[in-house]
């Protein structure tokens, strides 16, 4: 038998450092999205840049197949509410858009400018101002902390209005961080400038679910043990709380490619999203 304690906090939530060639991935990430942006798939059309809020970041930009289904996904970037925007991600709107659902990705401001509760009220703006040019359903997704502020909108003091909670169908967090108070003591702290009650108060571990709620925690099975630990516990918490919860500890995967399922019309992790059968095929546009 082993007592298990973490000794460098830094070193467990680092993604970057810990991963193959991972220093490599940004910019990866911004050639791909780019490329994705100036040659966007058939059929389909890119409005960026629409604004939702005053500040600056207060942006989003959304794709849409010919045959929008009325639906739409919601995407959240991570990037410890300190870095990137949606410009990063926008190729992760493949999968949706093949089988004709409207995608939707916002960015917001950043620590320090901010505190991490004022992201979590832009991003409830930002999805308000989607859920308007939409009648259907609403499936968010984010990642690592875009999956921290996705489920922060399904808790019982989300701050998105009551008729744009009951539209949301379910909500995927990849590898996500849902208790925040493990924060406190990493050196980003001094970036996020957290105190003990923000931590709190900002965990959606330690709040109740919306009533329904639909929750898929995913994680690589290669990640960093804290990541794997943080995606299990909010599954296991609402669980016992009355949502419907489903874990996730994807084979072969890390931090930084776990994502990638979004962007394949056919992978599990983007069908259970959009609650489609998995042995179905992906419409073609």
């Amino acid at each position: 038998m082993y007592f298990h304690k973490i000794d460098d906090w830094d070193d467990a939530y680092a993604n970057i450092p810990n991963v193959p060639d991972g220093e490599s991935y940004p910019d990866r990430w911004q050639a791909t999205a780019d490329s994705f942006r100036k040659s966007p798939p058939a059929n389909s059309s890119i409005e960026a840049g629409i604004s939702y809020g005053a500040a600056d970041r207060n942006v989003y930009d959304l794709f849409l197949p010919q045959d929008a289904s009325g639906d739409v996904m919601i995407f959240i970037h991570g990037g410890y509410w300190m870095r990137f925007d949606n410009s990063y991600f926008s190729h992760l709107a493949t999968g949706a858009l093949h089988n004709g659902f409207a995608v939707a990705m916002p960015s917001y401001s950043l620590c320090p400018n901010v505190r991490v509760r004022d992201i979590t009220t832009e991003i409830a703006q930002a999805i308000v101002a989607v859920a308007k040019r939409f009648e259907g359903k609403i499936h968010l997704a984010g990642h690592s902390a875009g999956g921290h502020l996705a489920t922060r909108m399904v808790c019982t003091d989300s701050p998105l209005p009551k008729d744009v909670q009951h539209r949301i169908d379910g909500v995927m967090s990849i590898s996500g961080v849902h208790d925040l108070r493990s924060l406190l003591q990493l050196e980003i702290n001094e970036v996020l400038k957290m105190d003990k009650a923000e931590a709190a108060a900002e965990s959606p571990a330690l709040h109740t679910p919306l009533p329904s709620t639909k929750l898929i925690c995913w994680v690589g099975a290669g990640e960093r043990s804290e990541f794997i630990r943080q995606n299990a516990l909010l599954a296991n918490i609402w669980k016992g709380l009355g949502a419907s919860t489903l874990v996730v500890e994807e084979p072969d995967r890390h931090h930084m490619n776990v994502v990638d399922g979004l962007a394949d019309p056919t992978s599990a992790m983007l069908r259970l999203l959009l609650d489609l059968p998995q042995s179905g095929q992906a419409k073609a546009i």
